[in-house]
């Protein structure tokens, strides 16, 4: 019988970059990279919240630096990677984190306008980031690509198409890069977070949350960022080898019930 593997389980010293991380999930994923010794870039258009997330992350201990990143202007794309890649001598892990609301019923006057805007800053502005990092990630011995899509992928609200097929398209993009990076040992794999507290859904009462949550999900509460951002991380390490185009609700079972 074959003696057991050790699998590393660290990605200390690994560089990692997540966008959309001023706030929400991908602070939260920038804070859990930092915490367990990885290299992190934090990126996204707010460049308050960039600079307010490194100070965090330098006060725990760990070892951050900012990029303002506007995920919509490809040519700031491939220089902000470009920058990343140099100044931590590697990118080893890229968090396809940012986002915003794309709420438009189809019938109104801003429809076009929201459903372009979605799909270029929701999945096209993904497939530009794994291209601009791919020529770093391919040096790398254990590269990893996680992209946030959202249960609106899987399943519908109404009024929110150009949401929905957005992040759908993300999982179909999840689903082909993993079989087109497969042969490199790439791994490419999605989180679909349900009812999380975030900037998104902020504006939500807390009371209209609860009655959702007691409804919808099998935990009957709103998850939290880190909850997301432990999966996303447990997607990155070196031993998660064998896991490639997997679609996985972080959502409370809001996605099994059926009533």
């Amino acid at each position: 019988m074959e003696p057991v593997k050790k699998l590393d389980r660290s990605v200390k010293g690994r560089a990692v970059l997540v966008t959309g991380a001023a706030s929400g999930m991908g602070r939260a994923t920038a804070h859990l990279f930092a915490q367990e010794g990885a290299l992190v870039a934090v990126t996204d258009i707010n460049e308050a919240g960039v600079a307010s997330v490194v100070k965090e992350i330098a006060a725990a201990g760990g070892t951050a630096h900012g990029w303002r990143l506007d995920v919509l202007d490809h040519a700031e794309i491939k220089r902000v990677v470009a920058e990343i890649a140099a100044h931590f001598g590697r990118l080893d892990i890229l968090v396809n984190n940012a986002g915003f609301g794309g709420f438009s019923p189809l019938g109104a006057d801003d429809y076009d306008r929201i459903w372009d805007r979605s799909l270029a800053g929701l999945l096209t502005a993904q497939q530009r980031m794994v291209r601009a990092a791919l020529p770093h990630l391919r040096k790398s011995d254990a590269a990893r690509i996680v992209n946030i899509a959202s249960t609106e992928g899987l399943g519908a609200t109404p009024g929110d198409s150009p949401y929905a097929v957005a992040k759908t398209g993300v999982i179909g993009l999840t689903r082909a890069l993993a079989v087109d990076l497969g042969p490199e040992g790439i791994t490419v794999n999605c989180i679909c977070p349900g009812p999380i507290r975030t900037a998104l859904t902020d504006a939500i009462p807390d009371e209209h949350k609860t009655i959702f949550a007691k409804r919808r999900t099998a935990l009957k509460r709103y998850g939290f960022p880190e909850e997301v951002a432990h999966i996303t991380f447990s997607l990155c390490i070196p031993a998660a080898s064998y896991i490639t185009g997997a679609i996985i609700p972080v959502d409370g079972g809001l996605m099994i019930r059926n009533a």
